[in-house]
């Protein structure tokens, strides 16, 4: 549900989607999209309330290393060179009804 609401605020900020749910060994890219001549690969993480925390706070050293992994994986794979390259996150919280309560990007982690 989280990728669907990641998804329509992107398309909303003018963002070109490349593709969703990217698997490779390593791990999964969410969503990969292009704006400005640049790629931006986004790792969405959702909550229902923050009772276990933000969600924005589960991305820690090891998944940020299994993240690099993937998206240099997906560079060679594309044969992507010379482009500017970002990963953000997308950190959303839904209330007990599901709607969405707030929604954060965090632009230009790594890369």
């Amino acid at each position: 549900m989280g990728e669907k609401i990641a998804v329509s605020y992107l398309i909303s900020k003018k963002y070109t989607l490349l593709t969703k749910n990217y698997h490779c060994r390593w791990g999964e890219l969410d969503i990969v999209a292009k704006k400005d001549g640049k790629i931006i690969f986004f790792e969405v993480k959702t909550r229902v309330g923050t009772k276990m925390g933000k969600p924005y706070e589960a991305i820690n050293f090891y998944k940020l290393k299994g993240l690099k992994r993937s998206i240099n994986y997906y560079l060679l794979q594309k044969k992507v060179n010379n482009c500017k390259l970002s990963l953000d996150v997308i950190s959303i919280i839904l209330n007990s009804n599901l709607k969405v309560e707030e929604l954060k990007h965090f632009q230009n982690l790594i890369c």
